[in-house]
Parts: C-alpha cells; structure tokens; sequence
C-alpha cells in the first residue's frame, strides 16, 4: 500500500525537487508546479489586501480631516512610498542576502507585523485647530498600517524574483499582471460589496483576519523558496544602464501624475464622491494587467496618436468647462484619456522590461517613478501652486514626454503625431494663463485651490469651478445676501423663522461669510471654517463679516470635531454649509454627526442642512437620519432669480416636529422629503453614495 504523506512531509519534498537543477521527472514538474500555485496564491492575496486597505483606512479617517478629496491623494501617497521602499527592500534581498537569509529576515518581519493589528487608528491622532494636517496623516497611516503594508508590497517582486531562481523558468512578468488583477478586484469590491455590507470597524477587523492568513501563506512561499547560496553578481550586460533606469523611471512616473490629477479634477470640480477617486486608480491598474499580461494589448501606432488626440481635447475640454456643465461628458471622457495615457506610458514601460538579471531593478524604479509622481501631486501641487492647475500641467508634461520618447526611437516616422501632442502642451499652458488671468488672488492648501474672481457685477469666492460665496459690487447691494443663502432660500427662511432679539447661530464653513448679512445688533453668529485660507479671504475681499452689527466668531478646525469638544451653544439656527467642490462632507451626515448638532441647538432650534448637488440626491439621506433621532424634516427648494443674485438651492431643514407645527409659514415653503421604502441609517460606520447618485 502506498504510504499518505503528511501535508509538511509534501511541502518539504517539493522544496527539495525544487532545488534539484538534474534534468527534468514528472514529479519535479508536478512540484514546481504546485510551487509556483502557491506564489500566485501568495501575490494574488497580498496585491487584494494592498489595495483594499486603501479604502478601509481612508474611511475611517476621513471624517477627523475635513472628509476632503485631499485626504485621499495623501493616502497615496503614503501607499506609493511605502510601495517604493518595499520594492527597495525586495531588491537588497535579491542581491545582496542569501535564500536563507532572506527567508530568515522576512519571516521575522511578518510575525511582528501582527503586533500591530487590528488595522484600526487610535484615536488620539484626531487633529485639533488649524494645524497642517499632512504630517499627522502621514503619522497615522504609518504606525497603524506601515509595517503590514511595506510586508505586502515588497511580496510580488520578492517571490517573483524566488521563481525565477528555479531552473529553466520563464521570466514571471505574467505575476505582475496577476497581482494588479488582484488589486483591481480589491478596489472594484469595496464599493460594491464591502463598504455597504460591513461598517468601517468591521472592514478594518475583517482585513486584518486576511492579513493573518497571508502571513502564514507567504512565510510558507519564502520557506519553500529555492536555495541559492548567494545571488550571482550581474555581469556589465546585465546590468541596466543609467539611461535603461531614468526610462523606466519617466514611464512609471506619468501614469501616477496624470491618474492623481484627474483624481483631483474629478473630485473637487464634478463630485467629492469615493467612486470618482477609485475610478481612476482603478484605470491605472486595468492598464498594467493588459501591458504586461501579454504584448498583444498594447500597439504603439494606435495609442500614441489616440493619446495625442485625446491629450488635445483634454486641454480644451478644460478651457471651457463651467460649474455643473458636462457632468455626463466630463467623466467619461476623461476616464477614457486616462486610459490611453495610462496604456501608452504602461505599453512603452512593458516593451523595455529587462531579463532575469535586471527583474528586481526594473520593479525598484517602478515604483519609485510612481512614488515621485504622487509626490509631485500630493505635496507638490498643494504647495507650490496658488492654484488647481495639476492637470493642465500634467498634460503639457506629458505631451513633452511623449515627443521625447518618440524622438529617441525614430522621430521621421511619426513626427506628426508628436505635433499633435506639442498641441496639447500648447493648450493646457493656454488654461493655466487663463484661469490666473481672471483671478484677483489664488490661493492653495491641502483643502484645496480658492481663489477669488469678479466681473462688472460680483466678487466671487470660487473653489475648483464652485462658488462659495458672492458678493454684488455696488454699494447699495453689497449687503445683500447672494446665490444659496439669497431671500427665499432654505437658510434664510430658518433664521427668519427662529428671529429674537440675541439670536444665536452656528454655520459650519464660512465660504464668503454671506450668512452674516441676517445678523443683527445683538446676535451672535460664530463660524467653524477648517481651511484657514479660507477666512483669511473672506475677511480681505468681502465685507459681510466687517459689515455685520453682531458679534462674530470664527473657529478654526474642523466643524464637527470643534463641536465635539465645545459646551453646548445653544444655537437657535446651526447651519451645516461645509461642502467641498460640489459634496457635503459624509460625517457631517451621519447619525453621530447630527446628534452632535442637536446638543448644541435650543430644544425649539432648527438644523439647517446645504445639500444642494449636481451628482448626488442628499435630500432623503438628511431626512432618514433626522427621523431616527426623532425630529421632522422639510425640504426647501428655491428657484435661480437673477435679479437678486439668487443661485437655485435645497435645503433640508430639522427640528421638533412641534417646533414645525408652530411655524406654519416655513412648513407651507417646503414639503416633505420623500424617503425611499427601506432606505438605510447612515452613520459614521457605514454610508454608501451610490444609492443617492442622481
């Protein structure tokens, strides 16, 4: 009878034919085999947990930072970084540490990554007043989740570079396409499955189990993998040349800077919603699995004119794009550029992928071209432009590397289309004179580009293509409430409402502190403004506050965190007018969120709730949570009126539902809100903006 062999009897067997370099039996192929399933075990479960904790610790920290566009790009950051000095760590390993070694020092290092689960922050790293908000990010993010992720980045290099240790084996680029399908599932699946199914602690508990479970996977791959005494040095021919390096570097580094500017463009201009921040990453990634799954996706004579053209309409899609216009054109579009983008750069980047010799070097400045070009957006932009002007430049830099590129390969050929892209450089520098020649002063800061513009009639507050804020010129009118807040609108029918001598309001976001016009002698009106540029603004180029006979009082910080902190105000209106670009903030519609509101209003007080939007119906969402806590809701909607400088805009209006009762000229302008059967809770845990896109 033939003996069954105990599982840790096979594994070392398999180890040991592995290591045998004699010409090939059937049971060694069966055991390479069975090796190489477990490395693409091991990179496919490491690139899933890579990517999805991304979303999950996004989210959780998304309401101690303003819940902006901006938290997300410094994540990446943080996720490129990291990428980089795992992929730096792998190729050390691979060059300079025996097979021993390295499996010595890996396991090491992944049992005390468990130390640090579960994959939640500590909350003593919420931030307090106006301070830079980026180093406590970056802090958080590294002693919640650093070590776990520089593990997981360093494994597809690593284990890839353990395979091609096995004699006569193909190169494992294919791996690399494996482990950025993984990542694609990872991304696709959050919004989809995890973030409506599981609150974000149970996200965070969940990955962490995964985690636990890679571990063990991956330390069987590194003890399993094949023993080489120590890496053979590179001969002169199979070292990659400066210029090889500086390539590979040029070609990583665009797609991440034309990814994260998008990103941005999306978010601050069209909606702040997290689908329109994975979309993008989820092109880039879509672009790698098809460049280097095989050479048949990419042809370099379809995608460097496609990107040409495409780079030209950008530029001018720019040029004439205005608040809510081309919403359905905007996104598509360019979802679509960075999709050639991404496969040009990529294809380029796969057509020069090197041999064995050179695997570890080449992934090493892959990501470090990734991590430089989130470098330059993340903290580049934010500090050295007074303005959102990413994307523009984005295009211009890649239109210039584009027509580098194709003159060092054969310029006769295909001159013409590098026109077409020196075209694009042509228009996108024409956006970036444009949008600073009709500004009065810019301004930008991790919150984001305000800047403010006027014409014969108005002064403006405007971030990305938003206004927060108007202000009528003359003199006459310049004390008239304008756009959202004018005569007939939602907030306006709320302090009218509750009007008494000494009255007490709270707005959250300050804009261009146009609310402050209803403040009368005696009032107090105390704004909470989390970007300080914000009300360095309002105070030098508009005159609502200086002109306002109340007292005012401006807190710097987040508005909700504020709050949390603060005694109760007893506000009679607390407005809640924090949108970034064209989203309220999700934490500041919660459940939590709201009963940190009500501690702070009268018991006959009224929220009032900005949730005009172009992209997302917030109405029910307001109306949902305020019946939960046991107060009525009213929808507000006013018309567009020129003639009085009044925007169209709802609000959602909460209170008692006696306090309604007795206020029967504010019931009879609004009606209310209509609550699809089965509409779910949001609360600080769990939200889901799908259900609410327009």
């Amino acid at each position: 009878m033939r003996p069954v062999l105990h599982p840790g009897t096979r594994l070392v067997r398999a180890r040991a034919a592995i290591e045998i370099s004699e010409s090939p039996s059937t049971a060694r192929s069966q055991s390479i085999g069975a090796y190489r399933l477990l490395a693409a075990t091991t990179i496919f479960l490491g690139s899933f947990l890579l990517f999805q904790i991304q979303p999950i610790i996004a989210k959780q920290i998304f309401p101690w930072f303003g819940g902006s566009a901006a938290v997300w790009t410094i994540c990446l950051l943080f996720f490129q970084a990291v990428l980089f000095f795992g992929y730096l760590y792998a190729h050390i390993l691979l060059s300079h540490l025996s097979a021993r070694h390295q499996r010595f020092l890996h396991i090491s290092l992944m049992a005390a990554s468990l130390a640090v689960l579960p994959a939640i922050p500590a909350v003593w790293w919420k931030p307090e007043g106006g301070a830079d908000p980026i180093p406590r990010i970056l802090g958080l993010l590294g002693m919640t989740v650093g070590l776990p992720y520089f593990l997981i980045s360093s494994t597809s290099p690593l284990v890839q570079g353990w395979l091609t240790r096995i004699p006569k084996a193909r190169l494992p680029y294919r791996f690399y396409a494996l482990s950025n399908v993984a990542s694609l599932v990872a991304l696709f699946s959050y919004p989809v499955v995890v973030e409506p199914w599981f609150a974000a602690r149970t996200q965070a508990i969940i990955w962490s189990v995964l985690y636990g479970g890679f571990v063990v996977l991956c330390g069987l791959t590194a003890w399993l993998a094949p023993v080489v005494s120590r890496p053979a040095p590179l001969t002169s021919n199979e070292k990659p040349s400066t210029s090889q390096r500086n390539i590979w570097l040029l070609l990583a580094a665009f797609p991440t800077i034309l990814s994260l500017a998008v990103t941005n463009h999306l978010s601050q201009n069209v909606a702040a919603i997290p689908f329109l921040w994975i979309l993008p990453l989820s092109v880039y990634l879509l672009s790698l699995i098809l460049c280097f799954e095989s050479d048949g996706w990419y042809h370099r004579k379809l995608f460097l004119p496609l990107f040409g053209v495409m780079t030209l309409a950008a530029a001018w899609l720019l040029l004439h794009e205005a608040p809510g216009s081309w919403v359905e054109l905007v996104i598509p579009f360019f979802t679509a550029f960075l999709f050639v983008a991404c496969m040009f750069f990529h294809g380029e980047l796969a057509r020069r992928k090197p041999g064995a010799a050179g695997l570890s070097s080449y992934y090493l400045m892959l990501s470090l071209g990734g991590a430089l070009g989130a470098l330059m957006v993340a903290l580049g932009a934010p500090y050295l432009l007074s303005g959102n002007y990413e994307l523009p430049i984005a295009l211009a830099l890649s239109a210039v590397a584009a027509l580098f590129l194709e003159y060092r390969r054969h310029w006769m050929s295909d001159i013409a289309w590098a026109m077409v892209a020196i075209a694009g450089l042509v228009s996108a520098a024409t956006v970036v004179r444009s949008t600073e020649a009709s500004a009065l002063v810019s301004s930008r800061n991790f919150y984001g580009g305000v800047r403010i513009v006027q014409d014969a009639t108005f002064r403006s507050m405007v971030h990305g293509i938003v206004s927060h804020g108007t202000q009528f010129l003359d003199s006459a009118r310049k004390s008239t409430p304008t756009t959202y807040y004018a005569p007939g609108s939602g907030v306006e029918r709320a302090i009218a409402a509750r009007r008494h001598p000494g009255q007490r309001v709270g707005v959250i976001g300050l804009g261009a502190g146009t609310i402050a016009a209803y403040a009368r002698a005696g009032d107090t009106y105390r704004f909470y403004e989390i970007n300080p540029a914000v009300v360095d603004l309002a105070r030098r180029y508009f005159t609502y506050l200086s002109d306002s006979p109340a007292r005012i009082e401006t807190v710097l910080g987040d508005g909700r965190l504020s709050l949390e902190r603060e005694a109760p105000q007893n506000f009679d209106v607390l407005v809640v007018d924090a949108f970034a670009g064209d989203s309220i903030p999700v934490h500041l519609l919660s459940r939590e969120s709201f009963e940190v509101y009500f501690r702070h209003l009268v018991p006959e007080g009224i929220l009032a709730l900005h949730v005009s939007n172009s992209a997302l119906n917030l109405v029910p969402v307001a109306a949902r949570v305020a019946g939960a806590c046991g107060h009525a809701a009213l929808h507000v909607h006013a018309t567009a009126d020129e003639k009085i400088g009044r925007s169209e805009s709802d609000w959602v209006l909460v209170a008692q539902p006696s306090t309604f009762a007795g206020l029967r000229s504010l019931t009879a302008a609004g009606t209310v809100p209509r609550i699809p059967e089965g509409f779910p809770i949001w609360t600080d845990e769990r939200s889901n903006l799908f259900q609410v896109l327009k």
